[in-house]
């Protein structure tokens, strides 16, 4: 008599097959990576060597390339990551700060995101089908985190309404071209005076840059009745 034969098919993946979470010092391990390739690609241009980066790093060669095989998959990582962290800030501003000054201090933030992404221009405006992928990343998650913080501060009557995020976005970008020995002070001081712009029309008109706010505190202060 023949035993059945019970087959297993290759569909079935057990449940440990799945992807496990990077360890915390993995993790922090990575973001060194990454933070030294920007450092890098800042200074020398994203042809710099990948040794360079890691001895930055504090990692092996070997780590780098394991990572990322490719020099584009190190450039596209990098340019990721960056664009996570501007789009958390907005979230993170939402929580602590009024919708207005939320708001000015995320249009800062991007400032410093155009900034640090300078150092990828080379590779990203180079029309290599590798980055192809990440003007559709960067609208994915920094539109409705602009998006979220706009209709916030139009809500509250600090904004005036009518303004588009992707409008903004352009604008600050544009701002950002000022004189090189300049930046990022002068995309700042612009900034600020488009964001003081925007404030134009509002319902409720009300200054919530960060050295007016000290100024009021300081006032308020002194004139304060004694106890």
């Amino acid at each position: 008599m023949k035993k059945k034969v019970t087959e297993r098919t290759h569909d079935q993946k057990p449940e440990d097959a799945r992807p496990r979470p990077m360890r915390a010092d993995a993790q922090r391990k990575m973001a060194s990576l990454l933070q030294a390739a920007m450092e890098v690609f800042r200074k020398s241009g994203v042809d710099a060597p990948v040794r360079e980066i890691a001895e930055k790093a504090g990692v092996g060669l070997g780590t780098v390339y394991r990572h990322f095989p490719q020099r584009s998959d190190l450039i596209k990582a990098v340019f990721q990551t960056h664009v996570d962290a501007c789009a958390d800030a907005a979230y993170i501003l939402a929580g602590k700060y009024e919708p207005g000054e939320a708001l000015a201090r995320w249009m800062q933030r991007f400032v410093d995101f155009i900034s640090t992404k300078r150092g990828l221009a080379a590779a990203l405006h180079s029309g290599d089908p590798a980055y192809s992928a990440l003007p559709g990343y960067f609208n994915k998650r920094l539109m409705p985190a602009l998006k979220t913080l706009l209709e916030a501060a139009v809500a509250a009557g600090e904004v005036r309404p009518g303004i588009e995020a992707d409008d903004l976005l352009r604008a600050v970008a544009t701002l950002c071209r000022g004189p090189h020995d300049e930046e990022p002070v002068y995309a700042r001081r612009m900034v600020e005076l488009l964001v003081d712009g925007l404030r134009y029309g509002a319902s409720k008109q009300t200054d919530t840059r960060p050295e007016t706010r000290r100024r009021r505190s300081g006032s308020s202060a002194k004139s304060a009745p004694r106890t």
